[in-house]
């Protein structure tokens, strides 16, 4: 026998999940939308690194994680097209901005939950290049993914201590 107490229940956790999902869901499509709004041209990177360096502290957490994920991108396309030599420069970059997240992140960053998914999804996709990657390629790639989960651990810390 059921109770319509026991069905209004179930109904209603099932909206919250169901909602959470939805929330999770759009929160990445967003994060990668506007992080491919963006293009790896040097002109647009070195304008995402002047205000990043120019950047209340609080604010530069994000503005270096999207730095981490356009650098990543353009690795993976360096990569792809055979340029080894200026893929690796670009990941080196990328290890620096890595590094500046996780030593230089304050408390009161805003936007640490998008600046959390966009460090997952640039981990994700180092990942990927580095499985597809040639073997003289590898240990730079395995070095900078070491580092990006690194950041990525403080940030999901700091997401889940607020």
């Amino acid at each position: 026998m059921s109770f319509p107490f026991t069905s209004m229940i179930w109904s209603i956790r099932s909206r919250k999940v169901a909602t959470a999902i939805v929330t999770s869901t759009l929160s990445l499509t967003c994060i990668s939308a506007f992080a491919s709004q963006l293009d790896e041209s040097p002109t647009a990177l070195a304008a995402l690194q002047a205000k990043a360096d120019t950047a209340q502290p609080r604010d530069r957490c994000f503005l270096y994680a999207e730095l981490v994920s356009q650098m990543t991108d353009l690795a993976g396309k360096q990569f792809n097209a055979g340029d080894s030599e200026r893929a690796t420069k670009t990941l080196k970059q990328v290890q620096w901005y890595a590094e500046k997240i996780y030593t230089e992140i304050p408390d009161n960053s805003k936007k640490l939950i998008d600046a959390e998914l966009l460090m997952r999804h640039s981990s994700l996709h180092l990942s990927d290049i580095l499985r597809a990657a040639a073997e003289e390629d590898r240990p730079a790639l395995k070095v900078t993914l070491k580092q990006l989960n690194q950041a990525h651990t403080l940030l999901m810390m700091q997401v889940f201590e607020k």
